[in-house]
């Protein structure tokens, strides 16, 4: 089942972390970039927040699950918690300091 975009505007909504956050489509469901760092998936209408040490103290035993088959653990984060936009704002913002920036993609030359 594909996330609805209106879940996904709902929780870009209750993020204030910066100018800079967006979602994506990808791969049928969709990432959540704040800058050029993705920080969170939203798959089957469920936000999953990518691990970090700061993220796991703020969710204080957070229940973690793959977003899809084959996927790393994420932070389930539980659809109540999507309204508390300073708490969801503050996890957003402590993932962001403790992701590591993406790694340049070689470009590709052609001959």
């Amino acid at each position: 089942m594909a996330s609805k975009p209106s879940t996904v505007e709902f929780i870009i909504g209750n993020i204030s972390v910066s100018d800079t956050v967006s979602a994506k489509k990808m791969f049928g469901e969709y990432g959540i970039y704040c800058g050029e760092k993705l920080v969170a998936l939203v798959c089957d209408d469920r936000l999953f927040i990518k691990p970090t040490a700061g993220g796991k103290t703020l969710l204080n035993e957070g229940l973690e699950a793959a977003p899809y088959p084959g996927a790393k653990p994420c932070f389930l984060i539980p659809e109540e918690r999507w309204e508390d936009s300073a708490w969801l704002s503050q996890l957003v913002s402590v993932t962001y300091a403790q992701l590591p920036v993406p790694k340049k993609k070689a470009s590709k030359k052609s001959n």
